[in-house]
């Protein structure tokens, strides 16, 4: 049995036990907090727009409201893509990278600081899982995490710059959740701008989105159900 399960069987009605650990709750704000203004003044706003950001500062309401939903929406849209950047990671670590995704975290020109924070696609996943754990996962979040990426989605391919990014200003985030292709130095020409579009909206979630869902809704339940006070 997961905790919110136990928590919500041990509870009397109408008096709520908190989920989620006030230190884990702060600790995670402070490291946002410190994040967030050096990614605007190294970056720019439009960083935000990539999902991992998304997810990072979705967490941030999940855990302080302890919302199953909130929590259940950032885990299903990046688990596997951010595993799969734990595993480049890991593997880069010992000299043999899959696809050089995570190459930066070992570029000695970034700075100690910076590689530090981006580290945290290392450690959200693990946390994102832990969240669910303790407060459930909830069925809604493939539907609703699936629509706010097609809104992302949507908005880099027709607002925001396709590679590269110009030599006057080299950290302007572009090709944003590779709306315009996988290489961050040219779009992708194998077929018409729209067309990869429309297969990453399709294909993000079937491949991606669709397999988490089945595997969180198998492993940690479905939507617990709120007790209400009144």
């Amino acid at each position: 049995m997961n905790p919110a399960a136990q928590t919500s069987a041990a509870t009397p009605v109408g008096k709520r036990v908190s989920s989620i650990p006030l230190w884990a709750k702060l600790a995670y704000t402070a490291f946002v907090t410190v994040l967030v203004p050096y990614y605007l003044k190294t970056y720019g706003p439009t960083n935000f727009l990539y999902f991992c950001d998304v997810a990072l500062l979705m967490t941030v309401a999940a855990m302080w409201l302890e919302s199953p939903l909130l929590a259940s929406m950032p885990t299903v849209g990046i688990l596997l893509p951010q595993m799969f950047w734990c595993l480049d990671f890991l593997v880069t670590i010992i000299g043999h990278p899959i696809t050089g995704m995570t190459a930066y975290m070992f570029d000695e020109n970034l700075s100690l600081f910076a590689r530090g924070l981006s580290f945290f696609h290392f450690w959200l996943p693990l946390l994102l899982v832990w969240l669910v754990w303790r407060l459930g996962y909830d069925r809604r979040a493939l539907v609703r995490w699936t629509l706010l990426t097609w809104v992302l989605q949507v908005v880099c391919f027709f607002g925001m710059p396709a590679p590269p990014a110009p030599a006057d200003d080299p950290n302007l985030p572009v090709n944003i959740n590779y709306v315009y292709g996988f290489n961050e130095s040219v779009p992708q020409a194998w077929m018409p701008p729209g067309t990869f579009l429309t297969l990453m909206m399709i294909g993000l979630p079937m491949l991606v989105f669709l397999p988490t869902h089945l595997i969180l809704r198998r492993v940690f339940g479905g939507k617990q159900e709120v007790v209400s006070s009144e």
